[in-house]
């Protein structure tokens, strides 16, 4: 019997490592393995390799290499951000900070941290029921005592991209420093921090086919930005540890190749994204979840009344599908999505949520395949839920 194989449509969660990055890491765990702080030749060697890194991914960006610093992840580099302005502020006597209610939890409970334990004011933004935040309502937020705002870029779950170059505008009107998770957008459509006027930005090269473990904060020139580990001066005093040579120079590699071929990647993918999108919007009493035209290329997020996320994602991955009902940081939870609620939905239909996650190397049998599974597991769950029953008997009333 052939088996097929899987479908993995989980790549907000991670993305699998490119032969491109595969091949510039490998001489750097065996050959050119050197401390680049070292002043012998093998040091050195590596620090080339590290500044040529720099460099790649400066460029990628629209930055300039002194702007990189490497980090081991995209919460790392959250943490950095926003501890490093919110710390800076408090200096000034400013101690209130900006943000939505969608942002990732390393963003989140961050914010939530300096709010507990060092008296800082979070104002949340409403991300409204298309899940985008208009840059009119960070100006009229903005208060003399501002010192933050952290809004994301892409959105991990449903996918909605920021206006985030009108908010950087108003941010820089008002001197008021501006940081963004492009975990999920860096690599997927165009970012350039001076155009966007961005002063921090956070990356991990999972999202993009580099390795785990690996991510970079972007801090503009002029910005002050403080040391979050203690120890050497590796990354110009700011992060202590030797750094990771390998995986630096595999993140820069698969972020090389992720912009040289961002157009094309992007242009079949939305097709494909929107053709899975019309076929699964046929399922009864299906939501769409975002708005679909400011919205990452291969990000899909619906909602399905009568079932439980939990359910559907098993009987996927017993069809030989890859899939997630958020977050993978929060997967293990049974609550439902905070970044559904905070878009309106309410909780029983927030619990029936499907993200989709596409890249590059899906194909059109796997769209054609999950254009197949999805109605059949989702029939399936509604035939048991008596929830479903007493909705189709008229006893509860539809919500979607």
């Amino acid at each position: 019997m052939e088996t097929k194989r899987t479908v993995y449509a989980d790549n907000a969660a991670t993305t699998a490592m490119s032969k491109t990055a595969i091949d510039a890491m490998l001489p750097y765990l065996d050959k050119v393995y050197g401390n680049p702080s070292s002043l012998h030749s093998a040091g050195q060697a590596a620090k080339e390799a590290l500044e040529a890194a720099r460099a790649d991914v400066a460029a990628c960006l629209g930055a300039q290499p002194n702007e990189i610093y490497f980090t081991s992840c995209g919460s790392e580099s959250d943490n950095q951000a926003i501890r490093s302005a919110a710390h800076t502020g408090a200096l000034k006597g400013k101690k209130h900070i900006i943000s939505t209610a969608f942002e990732h939890h390393a963003v989140l409970h961050t914010l939530e941290r300096l709010k507990k334990e060092e008296g800082f004011e979070i104002t949340y933004l409403d991300v409204h029921s298309n899940g985008v935040v208009k840059a009119e309502e960070v100006k009229a937020a903005i208060r003399p005592d501002t010192c933050l705002v952290t809004i994301m870029y892409a959105n991990n779950e449903i996918g909605t991209v920021q206006p985030i170059r009108e908010i950087g505008a108003v941010c820089r009107e008002a001197k008021v420093t501006f940081h963004t998770d492009a975990v999920q957008a860096v690599g997927h459509i165009p970012v350039n921090v001076v155009e966007d006027n961005i002063d921090m930005l956070s990356l991990s090269a999972h999202k993009f086919h580099g390795p785990k473990g690996i991510g970079a904060l972007y801090c503009r020139k002029g910005i002050r930005l403080l040391p979050f580990i203690d120890g050497g001066a590796q990354e110009r005093n700011k992060r202590a540890g030797t750094e990771n040579i390998a995986e630096i120079v595999a993140m820069a590699a698969a972020l090389k190749e992720a912009c040289a071929n961002m157009a094309e990647n992007s242009a079949r993918l939305v097709k494909m994204r929107d053709r899975i999108v019309a076929e699964l919007s046929k399922i009864p009493h299906s939501k769409v979840n975002g708005d679909m035209t400011r919205h990452l290329p291969g990000t899909i997020n619906m909602c399905f009344e009568g079932i439980e996320g939990e359910g559907l994602l098993l009987h996927l991955d017993d069809k030989g599908i890859c899939a997630s009902s958020g977050s993978a940081c929060t997967s293990g939870s049974l609550d439902p999505s905070h970044v559904l609620l905070a878009i309106g939905l309410p909780h029983e239909v927030a619990h029936g949520s499907l993200r989709l996650s596409l890249c590059e190397y899906n194909t059109e049998e796997d769209a054609d395949r999950i254009i197949k599974a999805v109605p059949e597991v989702v029939e399936y769950l509604r035939n048991m839920s008596p929830v479903w029953k007493e909705m189709e008997r008229g006893e509860l009333p539809h919500i979607i």
